[in-house]
């Protein structure tokens, strides 16, 4: 009925009002067209690779990005639904911890190591000897850890100076679709935590440490708020997508700021499940509280920080599980007409909670939040020969809930009260998984539009910015509705409290020999 009254209206003259949003996440880029209230005109879906070079080196071609976005918007556009719409604005979110070199000529210098790259673990350590550890957490309220922005350029600066030397500009994910929309060089700021030279209470590029870090300011892009309109489409770009010549494009933000705005996240206390490629959790935040084991940030929403976790293993694993394990299950989806996931959820929910006695580890690429540790590997504990393929995918999925309730725990001793959860992502449409969650965690989880919430956020901000919106909470109340909502269990209660506790325990006993050192010992 919306759609009909949409056309009776433009067929007198007057064009549908919508808001783009588009998600540069870690293995595709989705692209999405959204009426005022939320709901969806056009979605669109591009898959593109990762490359993993030497250990420790986990890259992307940003150009590949751009590729598939340009092909993704120009078959929307082209899309008889879009002939009556007029795109308001667009915003741009992205995954973290990018590092894209860009040139005066705008020319990408060299592929992105992507938030799970490692390679700068050495330089990390380096660094905080040189600098120190509690100096470098007090200004910028993060740990230098390898995953981050900033040890990747300063890998970069040492082992790579010739391109190093060309470098005009360091942008995000998010800043670099800006850039090739715009031609406009920035950098929001909830995209400001990956580099440690970043005053995470001023929101500003920290001068000294700067220079200590030997980091020169200017390749670092001008800061702007998440909703600031920074550039228009240009005639260029105009072309390879079919996006209209001066549509106002908005600075974007982080993937997981937007994701919390899109799910409704925009008031102190509110906290967002984050189940996409990794696990993870923000807390908005009206006061600054850091911890060095989690991960501290701006939210998109201005005046508001993000306590975040975030943690390697998410759908990322359960890709893993169904790519590795699942072949009967592919089968057996094209059969009976439904997919691998479901067929994968009916075994895990034909498993009891806890399944019996297997822990897994999903440290599958090192781990992040909160044990920081680049050299952390997956375990499964507890496999015997009464042990079946479901056992795995149960016990898969209840070590990622465990990953979520350890950052969870650690936020609220750091002086953060988180009540009940609202979830995102794609893992947000397995009831299974979720139920796992909510019984793992003791805590309520609201599922508003699931795997639409990042780009709904990345819309949002370009509907702030353009006026579409009278402010957040009015983008709130059009388009935030609860689809599901799941209650912790208290029958399961004991059993996931013994299998956290367990779960702690295997790492405490194992970490010993996830180093560095001692894997390369046993070469």
């Amino acid at each position: 009925r919306t759609y009909k009254n949409s056309v009776r209206n433009w067929r007198r003259g007057k064009m549908m009002d919508a808001l783009m949003g588009i998600d540069v996440g870690t293995s595709s880029c989705k692209l999405t067209v959204f009426r005022k209230d939320g709901t969806v005109i056009l979605t669109d879906t591009r898959k593109y690779p990762v490359y993993y070079p030497q250990d420790g080196w986990v890259e992307q071609d940003p150009e590949e990005w751009w590729e598939c976005i340009c092909a993704a918007v120009s078959k929307m556009m082209a899309d008889d639904k879009m002939k009556e719409v007029n795109i308001k604005g667009i915003g741009i979110d992205g995954q973290g911890w990018s590092m894209i070199p860009i040139d005066k000529e705008g020319r990408v210098l060299c592929r992105n190591p992507i938030w799970m790259d490692t390679r700068a673990a050495d330089l990390c350590e380096e660094y905080k000897r040189k600098i120190g550890e509690e100096k470098i957490f007090e200004i910028s309220g993060n740990s230098l850890e390898p995953s981050y922005t900033l040890p990747k350029i300063l890998w970069l600066r040492r082992n790579r100076p010739e391109i190093f030397e060309k470098i005009d500009v360091v942008l995000q994910a998010n800043s670099f679709v800006v850039f090739k929309l715009t031609g406009k060089r920035t950098q929001d700021i909830s995209q400001g935590y990956g580099l440690q030279c970043f005053d995470m209470r001023k929101g500003t590029w920290n001068h000294e440490l700067c220079s200590q870090f030997g980091v020169p300011e200017r390749i670092l892009p001008s800061i702007y708020n998440s909703d600031e309109i920074v550039g228009c489409v240009t005639e260029e770009a105009a072309k390879l997508t079919g996006l209209k010549a001066g549509t106002p494009v908005v600075a974007g933000g982080l993937d997981a700021a937007c994701g919390a705005l899109g799910a409704g996240v925009i008031a102190h206390g509110e906290t967002q499940e984050q189940g996409g490629q990794a696990e993870g959790m923000s807390i908005c935040l009206k006061e600054y509280i850091a911890d060095p084991r989690l991960i501290m940030g701006y939210h998109v929403v201005p005046g508001h920080w993000l306590l975040q976790g975030g943690t390697v293993g998410g759908g990322g694993v359960v890709d893993w599980v169904k790519d590795t394990y699942c072949y009967e299950e592919k089968r057996n989806a094209q059969i009976r007409g439904t997919n691998t996931y479901y067929e994968m959820d009916e075994l895990s929910k034909a498993i009891p909670a806890g399944a019996d006695g297997v822990i897994f580890l999903p440290y599958m690429k090192g781990e992040r939040s909160p044990i920081w540790n680049a050299a952390a590997k997956g375990v499964y504990y507890g496999i015997d020969f009464e042990k079946k393929r479901g056992h795995l995918i149960r016990a898969s999925q209840e070590g990622v809930a465990y990953s979520l309730r350890h950052n969870l725990e650690i936020a609220e001793q750091a002086g953060a009260q988180v009540t009940e959860l609202w979830g995102m992502g794609g893992c947000a449409n397995s009831q299974v998984f979720m139920q796992i969650k909510a019984d793992v965690t003791g805590k309520v989880i609201r599922v508003p539009r699931s795997d639409m919430a990042t780009t709904l956020g990345a819309a949002i901000l370009a509907g702030i910015g353009t006026g579409v919106y009278q402010d957040y909470e009015d983008a709130r109340n059009a388009t935030n509705k609860v689809q599901k909502v799941y209650s912790p269990n208290a029958a399961v209660k004991k059993v996931y409290d013994e299998g956290y506790a367990k779960y702690l325990r295997l790492y405490e006993q194992l970490e010993c020999l996830m180093t560095r050192e001692e894997v390369q010992a046993l070469f």
